[in-house]
């Protein structure tokens, strides 16, 4: 079964750090366009980073400069590190792969920074 398992998750007072994975299951992780999203409650979903197969990082203006994406394809795992949290930071997070318009959601996990 092809699937994509999200983990780190917590809770976390504001100003500090998470990292979250994303762990691949049965399939050719090095093929995908990767990405992290993530909602809010009442939110809509919102892109919040994305890598490429080759590497290029991209990030949302609300979080460029406190995280980082970053990627092992022999791991079949990609990372989100999460530095100096905000309270406005708190939501589901949710990984992506997409391939030629394919696309594949874990099923979140949920990072809660307190004020």
């Amino acid at each position: 079964q092809v699937q994509l398992v999200e983990s780190g998750g917590g809770l976390v007072q504001a100003g500090g750090s998470l990292r979250l994975s994303c762990v691949g299951s049965n399939m050719i992780f090095s093929n995908y366009e990767l990405a992290w999203y993530r909602q809010a409650p009442g939110a809509q979903r919102e892109l919040v980073a994305e890598i490429s197969s080759g590497g290029r990082t991209d990030y949302s203006d609300s979080v460029k400069g406190r995280f980082t994406i970053s990627r092992d394809n022999a791991k079949n795992t990609v990372a989100l590190q999460m530095n100096s949290l905000k309270p406005e930071d708190t939501a589901v997070y949710y990984c992506k792969a997409t391939r030629f318009g394919y696309y594949l959601w874990g099923q979140g996990t949920l990072v809660t920074v307190s004020s």
